[in-house]
Formats: structure tokens, sequence, C-alpha cells
């Protein structure tokens, strides 16, 4: 059955900010159903085009560029509430792939209707724009990350990032979240060997900070966590949800 966007889960999280009534009636109209990936689905494919548009509003994927000599370089993980598509809407075509890494649904919008948004709801449109920084800014972090941090605080950083964005959606228990990538994913998205990767949780598990297993990730010492990151009293972003 399709979540009717009155009564989306997400609205109800402090991470998004609210919506008006127009605003929700206009959303509901521009969505034209749900879309179920499973596990491994190829939702958008670097080089091709959609005619669709997705806010995922349950599940974990991730976006990769594929090189020519077959290597993978992930540049981004997709959580609850991220909009995807919007680069195929405005460039023509996907310049990364996105690939669900557990069962996702994406409420599904249609592309050719995008124009509307933009003439009919300046503040929605507005919020689009918003999404669109936010990623960027997103990747800035990662890039930084990726080209400043040695290997313990890239780890701690791409950990912490994950505990505070998932605690923000709802899903923490005990300082436990669910974290459904494979280590592989992990290094290739902060430029490291795979067993770099491997060792370096292992140093964090040892070290008593965090527990990494059965895809759940257990956080013991937050703040340590944090500071290891370079995080340290940095809060989730809160953001528009499309």
């Amino acid at each position: 059955m399709k979540t009717n966007c009155e009564n989306c889960p997400l609205r109800q999280l402090d991470l998004f900010e609210d919506m008006s009534k127009d605003e929700l009636q206009f959303m509901s109209r521009f969505k034209t159903g749900e879309f179920i990936a499973q596990p491994g689905t190829e939702i958008l494919a670097e080089g091709a085009s959609s005619s669709q548009l997705y806010t995922v509003l349950d599940g974990m994927g991730m976006r990769y560029k594929t090189l020519e000599d077959g290597s993978r370089q992930v540049v981004g993980f997709i959580l609850p509430g991220d909009f995807i598509g919007l680069q195929s809407g405005v460039m023509g075509e996907m310049k990364h792939t996105v690939e669900a890494a557990t069962r996702m649904t994406l409420c599904v919008f249609n592309r050719s209707e995008l124009w509307d948004l933009f003439k009919y709801q300046p503040r929605r449109a507005f919020d689009l724009t918003h999404v669109a920084a936010t990623e960027e800014f997103l990747l800035g972090e990662m890039l930084a990350a990726v080209g400043q941090m040695n290997a313990m605080t890239k780890i701690a950083w791409v950990l912490n990032r994950f505990y505070k964005r998932l605690t923000a959606l709802g899903l923490n228990e005990n300082d436990q979240v669910p974290l459904p990538y494979r280590q592989q994913d992990i290094a290739d998205a902060m430029g490291l060997s795979l067993v770099h990767t491997n060792k370096t949780l292992a140093k964090l598990r040892s070290q008593g900070v965090v527990t990494w297993s059965s895809e759940m990730l257990t956080v013991h010492r937050p703040n340590a966590l944090a500071e290891l990151g370079l995080s340290a009293g940095v809060p989730a972003i809160r953001r528009p949800l499309i």
C-alpha cells in the first residue's frame, strides 16, 4: 500500500523540516507510486537517463563511479530521506550508479513534472536546491576526509557520520544502529585497502570504541568516536524532505 505523504513516518522526525498543508497536497500529487528495490538492485545506472526521481522511504544504498580499469569509487551512502535521480533530471543522464544495499522502499516522482515544482511551488523548489547544496557539502566533507585524514581518523569519521545520521533517523537502540554495508564499501569510499580497513576496525574494537558485526554498529564510546573522527560537536544537518 502506498504511503500517503501526510502520514509519512519521516515527517515526524526532527531531522526534516516541516511542510505546509499546500506543499503536502502538491507532493501527494507529485508522487506517482512506490518502488521496492531488493539488495543489489541497480536503481539508477551511470551513463543512463531515467524518467523517474526518488525519495528513499526505507532502506539503504550507495552511489559509486566505475573507472575504466573496472575499479570503483564509492561517492556517497544513501539513507532514508535522501533524494536521488536529480542529476539525470538536470544533466540528462546519471554520472554515477545508485545501488540498493538493503531492501529499499522508494517514493517515485515523474521527472517530466519537475518543472511544475519550480513553477507552482517556489519554496519546494528552494528546498530542492537546499538538498543539492547539502549533498555538495557532504561530498566536500568526504573529499576532505579521504585526502587529509589518516586511516584511523577516516574510519572513525565515517562511522561517526553513520551513527549520528542513523540516530537522527530514529534507528538507534541502546547505542546500536543498523550498518548493512560491507567493509569493502567503506574501503572504496575512504580510499583504503580492505586489509587496512579491517585492521583499523579491529583497533577501534580492541580500544572499546565500536563493534561492527552482523550488520549492526555498536558505539560503546560515542564521544571517543567523534573525537577520533575530528567530528566532536558536529550535529546531523537538518534538511528538507522531498
